[in-house]
């Protein structure tokens, strides 16, 4: 694709993007964070019009973006729940909590729900050894975890159990 093909919208944005950092290959993390921030993920035409736009091989962009967990190159669900399977979390109980994760989801790690509610992600740490089990929803941590607290949880943000979500948020 090349950069007059992009959507305009793509185009428009990132050309406004990179602009606002000069054309400065060196804010590529910013620049990628901006395209996610207006998108809700990173649109590979976008992507390659700011590789086009700051003439850098595509492969770095893609580099950047598959390094960070923060950015996405597919929608996201309105939110992200993060697990710990780091060492503690996972001997305290994190391997059930993420398999019931699946099952009451009906996803995979990275994967998002069919209704774009939830996006589950599962990382080695998150820094919290001492809340063992712990996960995390848009930033929100939730401490000693349990199986039975998952559905009260989710529901706290709109899941409905096996019906999927009740659409409230």
């Amino acid at each position: 694709m090349t950069i007059e093909s992009a959507p305009p919208d793509y185009l428009a944005t990132a050309e406004e993007v990179v602009e606002r950092y000069r054309r400065n290959p060196g804010f590529l993390i910013p620049m990628l964070q901006d395209l996610q921030q207006e998108f809700g993920y990173i649109p590979r035409p976008a992507m390659e019009s700011v590789a086009q736009l700051l003439d850098i091989p595509l492969s770095q962009c893609y580099a950047v973006a598959t390094f960070y967990s923060s950015l996405a190159l597919v929608p996201r669900g309105k939110h992200l729940l993060t697990l710990c399977l780091g060492t503690v979390c996972y001997l305290k109980g994190g391997r059930e909590i993420a398999q019931h994760i699946e099952q009451e989801l009906r996803v995979t790690p990275g994967e998002t729900t069919e209704d774009r509610l939830f996006t589950y992600q599962p990382v080695n740490c998150l820094g919290a050894c001492a809340l063992a089990p712990v996960m995390m929803v848009d930033g929100t941590y939730y401490e000693r975890v349990k199986v039975g607290r998952l559905r009260e949880i989710l529901g706290a943000y709109g899941w409905g159990g096996e019906n999927g979500s009740d659409g409230d948020q």
